[in-house]
């Protein structure tokens, strides 16, 4: 009994349910830890097979972490640190919640849903948000830092941009407040 309070914060997998996951998608060199979530000394692909979600929940995965070309809408289970690249391109993702904070390498989710960037990285080597609606105000800032930085000034609100707080963040960096950006709307 005591062990079913332990497996209740990774949706009731027991460590035999983890493991038979893990050698199904050809993980190796990993740990289960005892909340569940699954280091892994290694890559892990599971790009291209059709998933909807990440079968596990996983922790620090050392090597790549790529699950693109699926349908994830949620990147609920990916890890929190990724040594290499982190690659989560063309699904159907609307924000970046629940993706990992740390990739030493290269973080890629272009080709998404993208309407915000809540949820990415605090630490990345190199970004791509390409072919995103977000994209759209993203290219006005000189690297992911900057951007991320103007999110301080709460300027966007969906497809609605406050434009007095956002003429604020591009002051903040030096430039100037465009026209209009497609598919946004100034309020």
């Amino acid at each position: 009994m005591k062990n079913i309070k332990l497996f209740e914060n990774f949706n009731n997998k027991s460590f035999d349910d983890i493991d038979s996951i893990c050698k199904e998608f050809g993980i190796r060199n990993y740990s289960i830890n005892p909340d569940g979530t699954v280091d892994v000394d290694n890559n892990v692909y599971i790009q291209n097979i059709g998933l909807k979600k990440i079968p596990i929940k996983f922790g620090k995965v050392t090597g790549h972490f790529r699950c693109d070309f699926n349908y994830l809408s949620a990147l609920e289970g990916a890890p929190y640190e990724v040594g290499g690249v982190f690659n989560c391109a063309n699904n159907k993702l609307t924000s970046l919640k629940g993706g990992p904070s740390r990739v030493g390498g290269n973080y890629w989710c272009q080709n998404n849903k993208l309407i915000t960037l809540e949820g990415g990285p605090k630490e990345v080597h190199y970004f791509n948000c390409a072919y995103n609606p977000i994209n759209k105000i993203y290219t006005w800032f000189p690297n992911y830092k900057s951007f991320i930085d103007s999110m301080d000034y709460s300027y966007l609100r969906g497809k609605t941009i406050d434009k007095l707080r956002f003429q604020e963040a591009l002051d903040e960096i030096g430039i100037k407040l465009p026209e209009s950006i497609p598919g946004y709307k100034y309020i």
